[in-house]
């Protein structure tokens, strides 16, 4: 028996997120990769996953570990459960690791992509997997939001802690949008953990701001948790007020990496 360290890929379209469900019916990421184990011989209770991903949301570096009496080689065990697997999910990777790794523990850091375009009309191929955003964005205002968010912050106001008590204060290490195309870009952001619906958040916020309907310095005074001019010091969390509630779609966004210690 030897605990290996799984890297999945995945389409959200079709699964209800990542992490298995109370109701068998539902299709998940964990179920779908526990029914492939099964038929290797697997009888443990759960694979642990390094964190949750939303219903819609996809992935190119998951990680999950199982412990699993396998008496062949990692790329033999790669093949094996991709040959089992259904099409929209598949195991890039498999390592033998220490046993008492833990894939959401000992996370140090988790980058994620969110992809969006700026076009009028309709594109449905496009849309499957970017989000389609009109008025078009003004890309030097994305790039100067992007900076607030680096280093050290509350980030109550783009989020909810993942543990009932826990803390909303996150480290982000990289912020940056890039443009990949006439129309197109991306936002990566690292960090060293992520509220739910954090990223989502994010890029929310980014784009109103690119269209003109909320500003820079009402982002910055959400992250200070200081009101702006003009909003009354009775307003809790005062700026949070001035930032328009919602999140961006979910097929926007990948989990591309999640980042160990060597």
């Amino acid at each position: 028996m030897a605990r290996y360290k799984l890297t999945l890929a995945y389409d959200g379209s079709g699964f209800f997120g990542s992490q298995r469900q109370a109701s068998t019916k539902t299709r998940t990421v964990q179920g779908e990769l526990e029914k492939a184990l099964q038929k290797l011989g697997w009888s443990e209770r759960s694979v642990i996953m390094s964190g949750r991903t939303d219903t819609g949301v996809h992935a190119t570096g998951q990680v999950a570990s199982v412990d699993l009496d396998w008496s062949h080689t990692d790329d033999q065990l790669v093949r094996a459960l991709n040959s089992t697997l259904p099409a929209d999910i598949a195991v890039r990777s498999a390592q033998v690791v220490e046993a008492n790794f833990h894939p959401r523990f000992d996370a140090i850091a988790r980058l994620y992509r969110y992809r969006l375009f700026c076009q009028s009309l309709r594109d449905p191929l496009r849309e499957r997997f970017d989000w389609r955003v009109w008025p078009a964005i003004n890309a030097n205002i994305l790039t100067d939001a992007a900076k607030l968010f680096l280093g050290t912050h509350d980030f109550s106001a783009f989020g909810s802690p993942t543990t009932p008590k826990g803390t909303t204060v996150r480290t982000v290490l990289k912020a940056e949008w890039q443009q990949i195309s006439e129309d197109g870009w991306h936002f990566e952001v690292q960090a060293d953990a992520f509220l739910y619906r954090m990223v989502r958040r994010l890029v929310f916020v980014q784009v109103a701001v690119a269209e003109g309907k909320t500003s820079v310095e009402a982002v910055a005074s959400s992250l200070a948790k200081q009101p702006p001019a003009g909003i009354r010091s009775g307003c809790r969390h005062g700026a949070t007020a001035t930032l328009p509630s919602g999140l961006a779609p979910a097929h926007g966004l990948t989990l591309v990496e999640v980042e160990y210690k060597e």
